[in-house]
């Protein structure tokens, strides 16, 4: 892959800033050609996580000692002639509601018994471990993939690596700090709401939220059954593709599971998007009153470069967008809930003060608001469904605004806030969040391509494609400003 880096002069200091900030692909071929190896690379981030981790609160567990193991049994595997394909050797951040052997899942929270999921791999985890991956830790996570961080309760708080007085964005916050911050280049998220794609847009890279049912989500804690989904996070469109390749799959541990060919995705970006169909939704996606000029236009100059590419782009209207943001909401708030009821209230006091309350919202949901809001799901899945007998994708946001500063937000914001993600969980679609630019003052921009069912591989193709004349993946937050903030 060929990436014109002529847009910024710091771009080509961040592909030779050292192999801290190596794309996976780029650290695959490093590693094939002998240039780096997996030991070194992996210590190297080891210590540079070890280091800024107290300032920007990325891993909850920093599994160094077995990650080095894991490296060298890959530069054994490599020596031996044994190849088991581009994750070989390359360190990966797995969201701490994700089982991983070696590690407790703590999902950030002192509710989850300590013994949950001891000793196993989540399926997506034993994918990755079988592929030769190596895992430097488990990244913080929102408190049970919704609370916002309490540092009363002892866990790292997550910080934004372009300024740490902003959020990361939720809920897989420490896997979105990892890859900005050159902590992984890559790693597991999850996604029922927008948990993937916010972190991405905020922190400056990749993030892709698959179809439901694409990855298997056994050996997870759950935040909302028929929402939930596992995306991987990375740099690049194409080192995502790297990822869901192995990730993807029918597992018969998850009923939800579908079992659908997985193609090989990297294969597939060619960079050709001569006579793909966008759909621009105006009204609620670009119109709304709360979205920032700088958002709205960084995302249509990413369309208009597509554009430019052989795309074509038509104005269009999704109806009841602002309600399907709501439904999303209510839908996720009575099935988070319901798995949490009992424990909230027996265990209060043990949870977030930020958490509880957002938890204990869905005990006002009645059995009628969340059969109206799934007969509305189902109404909108169809609408939704007649746009793309036009399009073969759509682009919006990724979010109405670049990073908040943490003293400005507030959990009850979500109600009342413009949303672009959750629209996407409740029609279980696929859809990515790369970067679109910057801000005036340096904050990451970010736009959204969202496809067909199991289209994974189309969102992916169009993301690269803009990748592979654009240089916004590959920046990242000046080194010195991290250690400077760390000491």
């Amino acid at each position: 892959m060929s990436t014109d880096l002529s847009m910024n002069s710091s771009a080509a200091d961040a592909a030779s800033h050292s192999h801290k900030f190596l794309t996976i692909a780029d650290a695959a071929a490093a590693l094939r050609d002998g240039s780096i190896t997996s030991v070194a690379l992996t210590a190297d981030i080891v210590e540079k996580a070890t280091a800024l981790n107290p300032a920007l609160g990325a891993y909850v567990t920093i599994t160094g000692d077995a990650a080095l193991a894991q490296a060298a049994a890959a530069d054994v595997a490599f020596a031996a002639g044994n190849d088991f394909g581009p994750l070989q050797g390359i360190p990966l951040a797995i969201k701490d509601i994700i089982a991983m052997k070696g590690a407790g899942t703590t999902a950030n929270s002192r509710v989850l018994d300590p013994a949950w999921g001891a000793g196993t791999d989540a399926p997506v985890v034993a994918r990755l471990r079988a592929a030769g991956s190596v895992f430097v830790g488990k990244s913080t996570t929102s408190e049970f993939a919704l609370g916002m961080p309490d540092a009363s309760k002892g866990f790292p708080v997550p910080h934004n690596p372009w300024d740490v007085e902003r959020t990361p964005a939720g809920s897989s916050s420490g896997t979105g700090i990892a890859v900005a911050a050159g902590l992984a280049l890559g790693g597991l998220g999850t996604d029922t709401g927008g948990s993937v794609r916010g972190p991405a847009c905020v922190n400056g890279h990749t993030g892709l939220k698959v179809t439901f049912g694409r990855v298997p989500k056994s050996g997870v804690v759950p935040l909302a059954f028929s929402l939930d989904s596992i995306g991987p996070m990375a740099r690049s469109a194409y080192d995502c593709a790297l990822l869901l390749e192995v990730m993807a799959g029918y597992d018969a541990s998850d009923p939800n599971a579908a079992d659908v060919e997985v193609p090989k995705y990297s294969e597939l970006l060619n960079g050709d998007i001569d006579g793909l169909k966008i759909g621009l939704p105006i009204p609620y996606f670009f119109d709304h009153d709360q979205l920032e000029p700088e958002v709205r236009d960084a995302v249509l100059s990413g369309v208009q470069q597509l554009v430019g590419m052989g795309a074509t782009s038509k104005e269009m209207a999704l109806p009841y967008a602002a309600e399907a943001k709501d439904a999303n909401m209510l839908i996720l708030g009575a099935e988070a809930y319901a798995y949490h009821r009992n424990n909230l209230v027996n265990r209060w006091e043990d949870y977030g003060n930020l958490t509880r309350p957002t938890l204990a919202r869905g005990a006002f949901y009645t059995a009628a608001d969340y059969a109206q809001a799934s007969r509305f799901r189902s109404m909108w899945s169809a609408e939704v469904a007649k746009a793309f007998e036009h399009y073969d994708v759509l682009i919006t946001p990724s979010a109405p605004s670049p990073a908040q500063l943490v003293k400005d937000m507030d959990p009850s914001q979500r109600l009342v806030q413009p949303s672009y993600t959750g629209h996407w969980n409740l029609t279980g679609l696929p859809a990515v969040a790369i970067p679109s630019g910057f801000t005036a003052s340096g904050l990451p921009l970010s736009m959204q391509i969202i496809g067909k069912p199991f289209a994974e591989a189309t969102v992916l193709k169009v993301a690269d494609a803009l990748q592979r004349v654009t240089n916004w993946h590959l920046l990242h937050p000046p080194v010195e400003t991290l250690y400077a903030t760390a000491a």
